[in-house]
């Protein structure tokens, strides 16, 4: 082999090492972006309220045993205080979502809490469903949807939710639903005679949406 030749070969790995060395060199330099996402969450508000006097006036809270709204039960005329064996007496309450409530809901008796008076165990009841604007009695009662029924004014069976319709969040409250409380007292050899007997329910509102 010719010493041409042989300088041609290396200055050929030269030149090949030559551009080796500059593709090492040579690098890109980093492009760096960044995208930011933020959002605020406010929880809605939720209120329900209840009435004895109509399915659109009367209404406020009613939130602990302690403030409970006291039924007013008739028909017929001071039997409730004055009750006699297998007699019954009916009181009506309206509940709905006031009008700051955000979503839709139902509502269920959830507990009932009886008193001490003495006669607690010879009374029983039922709560029914009826037209927002019917009279809360014996008809209406027995052709309500019965939610709740109690052996005892300390028993509660067959509790069923009822639907509820938001208003407007800032304006109206929501359609009323009106419950019949209907209680009966015991039979002549179970009720007591003068004793009295007391009762506070609890409705238990859940949000649907």
């Amino acid at each position: 082999m010719s010493k041409n030749n042989n300088r041609r070969k290396v200055l050929a790995v030269l030149a090949g090492g030559l551009v080796l060395g500059v593709g090492a060199a040579v690098t890109l330099a980093a492009w760096n972006d960044s995208e930011f996402a933020t959002g605020t969450f406010t929880a809605g508000s939720f209120d329900l309220e209840g009435s004895i006097t109509s399915g659109t006036t009367g209404f406020a809270n009613h939130n602990t045993a302690g403030t409970a709204q006291a039924l007013s039960f008739t028909l017929p005329a001071g039997v409730v205080n004055n009750m006699s064996p297998g007699q019954t007496v009916y009181a009506p309450f309206w509940v709905r979502l006031a009008a700051n409530t955000t979503s839709d809901a139902t509502v269920i008796p959830a507990a009932i809490t009886a008193g001490t008076g003495g006669n607690e165990a010879n009374m029983s009841y039922s709560i029914s469903v009826i037209g927002v604007a019917e009279t809360c009695n014996q008809t209406t009662a027995a052709a309500g949807t019965t939610i709740a029924t109690g052996s005892t004014l300390s028993a509660l069976t067959g509790a069923a939710s009822t639907a509820l319709v938001k208003g407007s969040p800032t304006t109206a409250a929501g359609t009323a639903i009106q419950m019949c409380f209907a209680v009966t007292a015991g039979n002549q050899a179970s009720l007591v005679q003068g004793a009295s007997a007391t009762a506070t329910w609890r409705f238990e509102a859940t949000s649907t949406n």
